[in-house]
This record gives C-alpha cells, sequence and structure tokens, in this order.
C-alpha cells in the first residue's frame, strides 16, 4: 500500500494541469498539501492567486487538508518562504514535488537572453531552490534524531530527451532537471531522502501551446483519454510514499504506460589506439562510427 496518510507535501504548479491533478490525489490519499502557483501565462507574465486558492479550496471542501502559496518558488528567498509556510501550517514537511514550468519558445538563432534566461530560472531554478530549502529541514530533522522517509519528485519532459527544435532553453532545463534529481539522490540519501523524476506525456497548457501537439493529444469521444494529466499522478503518488523503494530513478509515463529511463551511458561502440591518436589514422577510424549509423 502507498504510504502518504498523515505526510505532508509541497507540490509546485499546483493550480492547474498535472501539479493540481498530483495535489487532488495525494490529499484524497491523506496527505496535508500546499498548493503553490504564482497563477503566471504561459510565458510566465502576470500573476493571479486565484488558480492556488481555487484548488487548496476544492481539497478542504472535499474533507482534506490544503493551503495556497502564490510565492515564486525559483527565487531562493520564495523556494525558503515556501517550506517554512508547510512547517508553519502543518509542523513538518515530508514530500516536495517540483512541477513548476513556463514556456518561451524560440529557435536558436531568434532567442533573446531574456527568455533564455527566464525559462532556465523558472525550470531548473524552480526545482533546485525548494530542494534545497526542504534539504535543509531534512538535514537538521535528521541530525536531531528524527529519522524518516522523505521524498523529492521532479519533473522532466520529452523535450529534455529527444531535443525538440525550437526549445534550445526548455530542452537542456529539462534535461538539467534529470541530473540534479541524480545528484539530489547521491547527497541526500544520508539523510533518508529519495530523489526521482517523472517525465510526462500527457495534455496541459504547456503541450498545447507547442505547434501540433494539440491535434494529436485530442481527447477522444469516448474511451481512455491516454493525454489526460491525471494518468501521470499516481506514478507521483508512489514516488511520494514512504515506502517507494527508489532513489535516483527517472519515469517516463504516459496513460497506463510506465518506463523506466537510464541515464547517460557509454555506447558499445569504441576505438581504440595505443597512444595519442595522430590526426590521419583518427580521421580513418571515425568513420567506423559513421558505418554504423552514429
Amino acid at each position: 500500500m502507498i504510504e502518504l496518510d498523515g505526510r505532508v507535501a509541497v507540490i509546485t504548479g499546483a493550480g492547474r494541469g498535472l501539479g493540481r491533478e498530483h495535489a487532488m490525489l495525494l490529499a484524497s490519499s491523506g496527505a496535508a498539501v500546499v498548493v503553490n502557483d504564482p497563477g503566471v501565462g504561459n510565458d510566465g507574465s502576470g500573476g493571479d492567486p486565484t488558480p492556488a486558492d481555487d484548488v487548496a479550496a476544492e481539497i478542504r471542501a472535499l474533507g482534506g487538508r490544503a493551503i495556497a502559496s502564490t510565492v515564486d518558488a525559483a527565487t531562493w528567498d520564495g523556494a525558503k518562504a515556501l517550506v517554512a509556510l508547510a512547517l508553519e501550517a502543518f509542523s513538518d514537511l515530508d514530500v516536495l514535488v517540483n512541477n513548476a514550468g513556463i514556456l518561451r519558445d524560440s529557435t536558436l538563432v531568434n532567442m533573446s537572453e531574456e527568455d533564455f534566461d527566464e525559462v532556465v530560472r523558472v525550470h531548473l531554478k524552480g526545482h533546485l531552490a525548494p530542494t534545497k530549502w526542504a534539504a535543509v529541514h531534512w538535514r537538521a530533522q535528521y541530525k536531531a534524531g528524527v529519522e524518516r522517509r522523505r521524498n523529492v519528485v521532479h519533473t522532466s519532459s520529452t523535450s529534455g530527451i529527444y531535443a525538440n527544435p525550437g526549445q534550445i532553453n526548455y530542452g537542456p532545463a529539462k534535461s538539467a532537471i534529470v541530473t540534479l534529481s541524480q545528484i539530489a539522490s547521491k547527497e541526500l540519501a544520508r539523510y533518508g531522502v529519495v530523489s526521482n523524476c517523472v517525465v510526462p506525456g500527457a495534455r496541459t497548457r504547456l503541450t498545447l501551446a507547442s505547434p501540433g501537439l494539440p491535434e494529436i493529444m485530442q481527447a477522444p469521444a469516448e474511451g481512455f483519454d491516454v493525454w489526460a494529466p491525471a494518468n501521470v499522478s499516481p506514478v507521483v503518488a508512489y514516488l511520494a510514499g514512504a515506502g517507494c523503494p527508489f532513489n535516483g530513478e527517472t519515469f517516463y509515463v504516459q496513460g497506463g504506460t510506465v518506463r523506466r529511463l537510464e541515464p547517460w551511458s557509454l555506447a558499445g561502440d569504441s576505438i581504440e589506439y595505443p597512444s595519442r591518436w595522430p590526426l590521419d589514422d583518427l580521421e580513418r577510424a571515425m568513420a567506423t562510427f559513421q558505418s554504423r549509423g552514429v
């Protein structure tokens, strides 16, 4: 049984889409939830407390425990305040789900510095900063003799795996999140913390803003909707459970499919020389990779 009853979870980007579904499922499973969402547009502009407030109110109306937060979790101070809110409202923090994100798609030659910086900030720093302040609390608790399982669940993207053209800011940020999760898993294991990552295949505001995807992700008139964001939430809930056995793993989730992804690994092909390569010999040998379709 997935152990969530009585746990305290912070979920960023929880006012809509994937984050909302995560918040609703964790709350219905007995977790107290901090619903964090500044209510910005797809591009990160504006701000509206309504999405976070509405989700928190919906959880409470169903008998759950929830509080809303609209801080920018991609800032050091905002992330620190977010963790502090969980401790103030619910006396502890067991689970952090990093989910918030924005899009400012562009090709490399047209990318502005601001659009690059802001997307990397919201995604990568927006995962790093809350994890940092949660880890500070968990380390202090561990040193004080409080030993219990703590969980971080990060959110990457297929763009970070398959290198989608037109996402020269978003794709690298999402790739980096996987590495962040793996490093955190190694650094924080001593404190009883596990860090894992999901790669969702789902219909969200961000995916529907990408050319070609709305047509692919249309909900069927009947039958199972493989693109529904709620399909991803059971895996997030599993990774957030007190009994989660995984650490440093990344899982692709779409519909009813869950696939484990392997980290960077060496390919089977190699060329060898007994000393430093002479250029002419290297040129001939490198043709080996071309002949194998690399």
